[in-house]
Formats: C-alpha cells, sequence, structure tokens
C-alpha cells in the first residue's frame, strides 16, 4: 500500500448497490438533454454546408425571416469575433464564418415557433458558395502542395518549409536507436492505416437555452462537463461566467464526445435574439457529419527484437488528422505508443494535420488506441517470426515500477505484470483453437488525471446525508461515490445521496473525462467525510464536555479516544445530526483540490475470432478483459467499463469508418450505413479485475474507463492475421479488405 493509505477491510466499497438513477432510467423518468421544456420555448434549427470546402461568399436569410412563426435568424457575423485561437476554433466549428471547412460545417440557424416552421425556414436561406480545394487524408494533407484548410496555425515546434496544414509537432524518448536495432536478430517495420470512427452514443446532442432581457441566461444541456460548457459559452458569448447557469441532464453516452460544444452558442444566440427560450435537438445525420469523431491516422513502425524476445529498440512516427482545427492528439499517442514497454532505446514522432473533416473529440483515451494498435501488431509479428509466445515476450519486456517510461516519467506502482500474468495462467489462453481461427493479444495504457474537484457534503437532521458533486455522471460514478462517502462516515449506502450540480451550486470542475471522476471526485468526498467527521467530533466532545482531541470516530459514531476520556456511550451520526440545531447548527463537509497522483493504467485483451475464407467475415469467439482497477469500488461499473471499451473497440477494428466520397462528402452519415457493434455481433466478454493499489488515492483507486478501448484494435488484428495467415495493417478490418490480403 502507498505511504497514504491504511490497510484496511473494506464495508461496503467494492459491493454491488443497485445505481440510484436505475429506476429512472428504467422507467422513463430520467430527464435527459431533449427533454428539457419551456414555456413559449421555440425551436431551433441549422443550415449546413453541402461542400467540403467552401468560401462563404454571401448569405441571404430576407425569406426566411418573413416567414410567419420565424423569431431569430443567425449567422457567423451575429458572432463577435474572438482573439484566443482556441476559443475562435470552437466558436467557428459550431457556426462558419468566412469559409465551410468541411461537409456539415454550420452557416446558418433559426429558431421558429415550430419545427415545420424551422425547416421551411432554412430552406429560404441562400448561400452562395465558392468551393474550394479540398483534402480529406492525412498523408495528402501534408503533401506541400495540398490544398490549405487553414493558414498561420503551425505551433513553433513545426519545422519550416512544411504544408501549412502542418499544425504540430512532438518527439518523446531515449536511448540509442541505431545501436538498439543493430543488436536486433530481427527488425520489422511496417506501415498501418486507421480511419475516423465515432463514438456512437445513442443519445444526439441536445440543448435549451434562456436568455433574458437582463442578459442572464440559463442553459440546460447533454454534456460532460457543464463548466466547461459554461465557460466555452461566456466567453463565446462575450457574458460574464456568473451570468450564466448550466445544468447538466441525464446523459445518453458521450464516451469523450461531449466534452465540447456544437449548438450551445447558436441556441444562446438565438435566444437571445428572439427573447425566448430555444432548444436544438441534433439529428442522427448532424451528430456524423458535425460533431467530433476520432482522429485518423497514418503511422510506420519499426521494431528490433532478438531471437530470444527481448526488444532492443523501437520508433513510431504517427501522424494524425483531427479534422478542420488544430489539435494536440499526436502527443497523447506518441507518449502512449511504447509504454507498455521497459526499453533501453525508444523514440517516437508526432505530427497533427488539418483536413476537410469535422473536429475531431475525445473518444475513451484519445490518441492511444491507433498507436498502440500499430506497436502491437509489430511485436506480434515479430513474435510469430521468431517463433516466440508472444504473452512470455510481452512479460519480458513489460514495464514495472521503476521503468523510465518511454514518454518521460519513472513508473510508480503499476500493474502490467499482474495482468499479463493473470493473462498467462488463464484458460483462455491455452484453450484450443480451430480451423480458420486465431488468437490474438495486446496490451493496453492510459495516463489517466485527477484535475480541480470540489465536493460538498451535507448531514441531514435525519441522520442522512446528501453529496453534491459536479461531474455528470456518464459510467456509475453516483454510485462510486456514495459508496465511499458511506465508507468513510461508516453509515450505509442507502442513506447518502448523491447529485449533480449546477454551475452555480459549487466550485468549478473538470470535465467527466481521463477517467478522472471515481478517482478525484472519490478522494474529494472521502477529504469532505473527513472534514464532516471532525466536525461531528467536535460536537460530541462540546456534548460531552471534553477536549475535541479526546474523541475518535468509529463504525459512524463518536467515541471517546480513550479510558482517560471518560466513559460515554457512542454518538451516533444520527444523533450528532439530530441535535445539531442546539449545538451549533449545520453540519458539513466541504473539500476543494486540483488532484494529481492518479495514477496509470494497464490492461491485457485476449480474443479469438474465426475468419471465414470465402467471404472475409470475422466472428469473435472469445473475449477476455484484464485490467488493474487499483480498488474496484463498485465492481459492477468496473466490469461494465471493460466490457464496453472492448465492444468499441471490436467496432472499431471491424467495421466502424467515416467514408468520404471523392466530392469530400461523408458517405455513411446513419447507423444504418456506419455500423456498430450489436449483441448478436459479439461473444460475452469476460473480466478480470486485478487491484494493484494506486498510492495516490486514499483507497487505491485507479481511473478504468479509458484503457479498455486502447487494446482491442491491435488484439483483433492480431487474432485476424493469425486465423488468415496474412498481416493487415489497415482499419477497419472488413470483409473486402480481408479478401483482398488473402487473395494477395
Amino acid at each position: 500500500m502507498g505511504s497514504n493509505q491504511v490497510e484496511r477491510e473494506f464495508r461496503y466499497v467494492g459491493t454491488r448497490p443497485n445505481r440510484p438513477d436505475g429506476v429512472d432510467k428504467v422507467t422513463g423518468r430520467a430527464q435527459y438533454g431533449a427533454d428539457m421544456t419551456a414555456p413559449g420555448m421555440l425551436t431551433g434549427a441549422i443550415l449546413r454546408s453541402p461542400h467540403a470546402h467552401a468560401r462563404i461568399k454571401s448569405i441571404d436569410t430576407s425569406a426566411a425571416e418573413a416567414i410567419p412563426g420565424v423569431r431569430a435568424v443567425i449567422t457567423g457575423a451575429d458572432f463577435v469575433r474572438l482573439d484566443d485561437e482556441f476559443t475562435r476554433d470552437v466558436q467557428e466549428n459550431c457556426m462558419a464564418r468566412e469559409t465551410a471547412l468541411y461537409d456539415g460545417h454550420a452557416v446558418a440557424a433559426v429558431a421558429a415557433t415550430t419545427p415545420a416552421i424551422a425547416r421551411a425556414a432554412l430552406a429560404e436561406i441562400i448561400v452562395e458558395y465558392e468551393p474550394l480545394p479540398h483534402v480529406t487524408d492525412v498523408d495528402a494533407a501534408m503533401k506541400t502542395d495540398a490544398p490549405v484548410v487553414l493558414t498561420g496555425r503551425a505551433l513553433e515546434t513545426v519545422p519550416a518549409g512544411m504544408s501549412q496544414n502542418v499544425t504540430n509537432h512532438c518527439e518523446f524518448g531515449h536511448g540509442d536507436l541505431d545501436a538498439g536495432f543493430a543488436k536486433a536478430d530481427l527488425v520489422i517495420e511496417r506501415s498501418f492505416k486507421t480511419t475516423a470512427t465515432h463514438q456512437g452514443y445513442i443519445e444526439p446532442h441536445a440543448c435549451l437555452a434562456s436568455v433574458t432581457a437582463d442578459g442572464k441566461a440559463d442553459l440546460w444541456c447533454c454534456t460532460q462537463g457543464q463548466f466547461f460548457v459554461r465557460t466555452l459559452c461566456s466567453t463565446i458569448m462575450q457574458m460574464e461566467a456568473s451570468q450564466l447557469r448550466v445544468t447538466a441532464s441525464e446523459i445518453g453516452g458521450g464516451f469523450g464526445g461531449k466534452t465540447t460544444v456544437f449548438i450551445e452558442p447558436v441556441a444562446l444566440a438565438l435566444s437571445r435574439k428572439a427573447g425566448r427560450p430555444v432548444k436544438i435537438v441534433m439529428k442522427r445525420d448532424e451528430v456524423f457529419r458535425a460533431t467530433g469523431p476520432t482522429v485518423s491516422s497514418s503511422m510506420d513502425i519499426r521494431i528490433g527484437m532478438t531471437k530470444d524476445g527481448r526488444i532492443t529498440a523501437g520508433e513510431a512516427t504517427l501522424r494524425y488528422s483531427g479534422g478542420a482545427y488544430p489539435c494536440g492528439t499526436v502527443e497523447m499517442g506518441a507518449q502512449a505508443a511504447f509504454a507498455a514497454y521497459d526499453l533501453d532505446a525508444v523514440r517516437t514522432f508526432g505530427w497533427n494535420a488539418l483536413t476537410n473533416r469535422p473536429k475531431e473529440a475525445a473518444y475513451r483515451a484519445p490518441g492511444a488506441p491507433q498507436a498502440i494498435y500499430a506497436v502491437e501488431s509489430v511485436v506480434d509479428e515479430l513474435c510469430q517470426k521468431l517463433s516466440l509466445d508472444p504473452l512470455n515476450v510481452r512479460l519480458r519486456n513489460a514495464a514495472r515500477k521503476g521503468t523510465l517510461s518511454s514518454y518521460g516519467p519513472t513508473f510508480n506502482d503499476i500493474g502490467l505484470v499482474a495482468t499479463l500474468e493473470a493473462a498467462t495462467n488463464h484458460p483462455h489462453y491455452t484453450a484450443p483453437l480451430g480451423p480458420n481461427q486465431g488468437r490474438g493479444l495486446s496490451c493496453g495504457f492510459w495516463f489517466n488525471f485527477g484535475g480541480n474537484t470540489c465536493v460538498s457534503l451535507n448531514i441531514n437532521t435525519d441522520g442522512t446525508v446528501g453529496v453534491t458533486e459536479g461531474n455528470p455522471d456518464i459510467g456509475g460514478s453516483r454510485a462510486s461515490i456514495s459508496l465511499m462517502a458511506a465508507e468513510e462516515l461508516g453509515i450505509p449506502y442507502e442513506s447518502i445521496r448523491t447529485i449533480i450540480a449546477d454551475t452555480n451550486s459549487l466550485g468549478y470542475n473538470d470535465v467527466t473525462d481521463g477517467s478522472r471522476v471515481t478517482f478525484s471526485v472519490g478522494l474529494a468526498t472521502i477529504k469532505a467525510a473527513q472534514d464532516a467527521i471532525g466536525k461531528m467530533t467536535a460536537r460530541a466532545a462540546q456534548y460531552w464536555g471534553i477536549d475535541a482531541d479526546a474523541v475518535k470516530w468509529v463504525d459512524g459514531a463518536a467515541v471517546p479516544a480513550g479510558l482517560n476520556a471518560g466513559k460515554f456511550p457512542p454518538l451516533s451520526l444520527a444523533d450528532i445530526a439530530a441535535m445539531s440545531p442546539q449545538t451549533g447548527g449545520p453540519i458539513a463537509g466541504h473539500y476543494e483540490v486540483n488532484v494529481d497522483g492518479a495514477g496509470v493504467s494497464f490492461g491485457v485483451h485476449l480474443v479469438d475470432v474465426e475468419v471465414d475464407p470465402e467471404t472475409g467475415f470475422t466472428k469473435v469467439l472469445r473475449y477476455t478483459v484484464f485490467q488493474d482497477a487499483g480498488k474496484a469500488v463498485h465492481p459492477d461499473y468496473v466490469e461494465g467499463q471493460m466490457q464496453g471499451g472492448a465492444v468499441q473497440g471490436i467496432g472499431w477494428a471491424l467495421n466502424e469508418e467515416y467514408v468520404y466520397g471523392d466530392d469530400g462528402r461523408l458517405q455513411n452519415p446513419s447507423f444504418l450505413d456506419y455500423r456498430i457493434p450489436v449483441a448478436s455481433d459479439l461473444p460475452n466478454i469476460e473480466t478480470v479485475i486485478l487491484e494493484i493499489p494506486n498510492p495516490g488515492h486514499p483507497y487505491g483507486v485507479r481511473g478504468v474507463g479509458e484503457t479498455p478501448i486502447v487494446p482491442p484494435l491491435a488484439a483483433v488484428a492480431n487474432a485476424v492475421s493469425r486465423a488468415t495467415g496474412v498481416r493487415l495493417t489497415e482499419l477497419p478490418m472488413s470483409p473486402p479488405r480481408i479478401l483482398k490480403a488473402m487473395k494477395g
């Protein structure tokens, strides 16, 4: 255990109670973004560019404005041009100004009394476009003669003379690559490509905005971070943050895709102009065309290995497209690429380039799945060609405590070796395979982080507790936070209710992303509970007439700390709460912190597939996930995260992709043509939770949500390659691609 941890038996943490929001969600009572209404509400609708790249020469909205029932029409001219590049990019991604940069880019919006009138008004807006050359492929975009998406956006890290589309360059690593490769008995160099994929959340983006005549505003939206929405929208709308209150609805899936804004500033601008509340709900094709998918990638990997399985050197060059605006996702990919290995010589190079595609958004461990897919594919091929066991090779080279990581820090307590050993000893690894079947495996890694967190914990006079935190619950965190509060206070889980605050009710909280919530909000909840306990023991001491330091907290009650303190019967939390009005007033605990010490996360995935040699169709037969959770606060939700990431990674590996035509337009903006896995496509995803305590958390917790999506791409690719006898290097491995590879 870490120095700030106490070896303990947990009473509530590690149990599997029902989720507190479960009944509302299964009965339809839960309020999602599209469920919000307000008196006098108008319907907002957005006109989007049909071109991949076009100059907007003029927009005539007069005919739309003349339609009865239309209350407001806006364009990019209704927004103040901002100086800050990041926020200006967000603003112009929400509403184009001079140029539409991708198919689906918003160019105008209306607010009307009915949806039908809003649609009719959009049809009357006349936009004169001048189509411009476009580029949707990252390699093509990096050529010096490529169509330019934006000018002047390169960071100082980008060497002179490159395409203006190249905006970012990074490099990580250590050691002598030449010497490392010289020691190898076999060096393999391969190139890989992955297409953009969407998070595939079932709930489309939705919001309701209400701006009053005195300049105050309320915004209800489905988001992973209401405080960040307030920051972005107040800046875009040129409002003081205190004048905008943002309330997060329940969220029907996000996975990183709801960590920014796409329609919220538009709804606010329409409401301000119309003087009435405005609601916008995206259609599915808008979600695909105009919200953030992952980056697409092109990667070169070179790895050397000795014939006894030691990796002598690793090199990766990653080229990521983040769409029409700059992003830094390649830095996370470059850091993650070789993070699972203890290497003497390693180097990763990363490049971000602009393309005429939607601005990328996070999708569970952004940037890591692509890079690790490429690296783990080459490691697997080396194992094949050297006739080595792929798990033994990974164990031999595994990063562990004290390893200088490939991206700089030295690892503390980590669970990679434990997960590999668990996979080695699991019956899945030695189960027999049949004809046309293959087994693949991959390591996975994510950084995790803590960030800004604020929690209030209120002791009610009836002995129950209310926890107020500021992060939308996208993975069962309300239950996990309640369990940690129950554990620390020593009262039943059922006596605690955790709610999500709006932006005017609590201090700033960072976005629900990066696997931060159970770790950071849990830590803050424990500290807030300890704060409340300190106040309750002081009340008990006051009641008994003894010194406060002569009282301690045991099993949900204040008791004398020793015989010298006197003989008094325990005062339970309920006892102290009941007499609080007479002993000084309400009792509450608070904690605010910018948390660090999140601890990195590792996982290992095993998968068996069968490939039909006549059709190229891949069937997933068996799948097992091994992952270090630090401490599984609510094991059901940990398993759910592990299973969900695996399923999304399977879809990414086999089916999912953004398909662009020669005209630069998205050809498959619906779930009919963009195929995500359904239950009949999948086996049961078996999970093995390991618990190697994170020394940065009082209970040893690590984030678990990002890591599970990292290994599946490589694990499935390695299984398919072993089943077919052909090494595939492009995702998704759709039946036509597999058949083409098998036919040579």
